[in-house]
């Protein structure tokens, strides 16, 4: 039996960056994780190393791109611990490219991730949140969900929708299920690491040359989940104190 502090957590894009920091984060806290993400073998080293520290984790294979997919994940969540109370909708890509490259492969894999990926997981996750009498969905966007940047309109778009279905889902939410947009600025991840426009990729060295860490975000989103009942944490923007962006 839970304790009332103690949270049966999800969370996605969990195998590196800000969603390995969470994991480790909340883990910490005494919460009961299940992580997914596409790299089993670094998922699985996670969750090794958090039962080895005297945590509870459980490492599943992911892609939020499947609905289906994303189905079985928080079913596997009430099926290990009994319930789901918190769903971090972590997982995202950025492939960074101006508009006139018509790089639309990576403008769709952006939408399916950054965007399917997080209505995949509330669709998944409200059903079952209801039916227990509530829960907590936390949705990692990003300053970009605030400001365009040259190179990110798209990936920008992605992030104003996932801040803007998170307000919806919070009206239609009150009092039931509490939501939590989570926007990172720059941070040490490996967002950065497959951007294949060589001017972007430039570009983005440089602006992530003043990054905090993960562990910065895992910090916020922990303070969120820890809140109590009756306070919903609607919005966090985390930037490096040394940038303007």
């Amino acid at each position: 039996m839970n304790t009332p502090m103690t949270k049966v957590i999800a969370v996605t894009g969990a195998s590196s960056g800000i969603g390995e920091a969470t994991a480790r984060r909340l883990a910490a806290d005494g919460h009961h994780l299940l992580l997914g993400a596409r790299r089993t073998e670094r998922l699985e080293a996670l969750a090794a190393e958090i039962t080895a520290l005297g945590g509870t984790a459980t490492a599943r294979r992911l892609d939020v791109t499947d609905a289906a997919d994303v189905q079985d994940f928080i079913r596997s969540a009430r099926d290990l611990y009994g319930r789901l109370d918190v769903l971090v909708n972590n997982a995202g890509i950025m492939p960074l490219s101006p508009l006139e490259e018509a790089r639309t492969q990576e403008w769709d894999r952006m939408i399916d991730v950054n965007l399917r990926g997080v209505l995949h997981g509330i669709a998944a996750a409200l059903p079952v949140m209801r039916a227990q009498g509530g829960g907590h969905i936390v949705n990692v966007a990003s300053v970009g969900a605030y400001e365009v940047t040259p190179t990110a309109a798209v990936y920008c778009a992605t992030k104003f929708a996932v801040r803007a279905i998170s307000e919806g889902l919070r009206k239609e939410s009150a009092g039931d299920v509490r939501v939590t947009v989570v926007s990172p600025g720059v941070t040490v991840s490996e967002l950065a690491d497959h951007i294949t426009d060589a001017a972007a990729r430039e570009a983005m060295r440089s602006y992530r040359k003043v990054a905090i860490p993960a562990g910065a975000i895992a910090d916020a989103i922990a303070y969120a989940v820890s809140q109590p009942s009756e306070v919903d944490v609607n919005e966090i923007v985390v930037r490096p104190s040394a940038s303007a962006q």
